[in-house]
């Protein structure tokens, strides 16, 4: 692991998502909602367009500290707010960035704050991990 300093960056990455990616994870998870494949379905229900499934964006965001942490077994607890919808243009796509930063230390745990963003919007509010500390 790197500096535990609070503030330090210890990780961080940008995924491109597009509809294949939103596919994909669909037959992954099982969730086929069509407001994740479908842009007169998601117009339907007032949506500015398809969306990223939350958990995807969830999951994706707490993958970039894994290389950092050297075992993704270390992860104690992690939580999120869905604050604003990832919407993936049918032909650009979404970038979605992720910046994980040293939130707290103490003896057992290290929390690390992560800033998720698409198109200069923060999508997840209070996104949080907490790990166990190294030996």
């Amino acid at each position: 692991m790197t500096t535990l300093e609070i503030g330090a960056v210890v990780a961080e990455r940008t995924v491109h998502l597009t509809r294949a990616s939103l596919v994909r994870y669909a037959g992954a998870s099982g969730d086929f909602n069509p407001i994740h494949y479908n842009d007169a379905v998601a117009e339907r229900v007032g949506l500015p367009g398809v969306l990223a499934h939350g958990m995807l964006t969830m999951g994706l965001a707490v993958e970039t500290i894994v290389e950092w942490l050297g075992d993704s077994g270390r992860i104690l607890d992690y939580g999120v707010r869905f604050t604003r919808p990832v919407v993936v243009d049918t032909e650009s796509g979404a970038d979605v960035t992720v910046v994980a930063k040293i939130g707290a230390v103490d003896d057992e745990a290290v929390r690390v704050d992560l800033t998720v963003s698409h198109d200069g919007t923060t999508v997840l509010g209070k996104a949080q991990v907490r790990v166990r500390a190294a030996s």
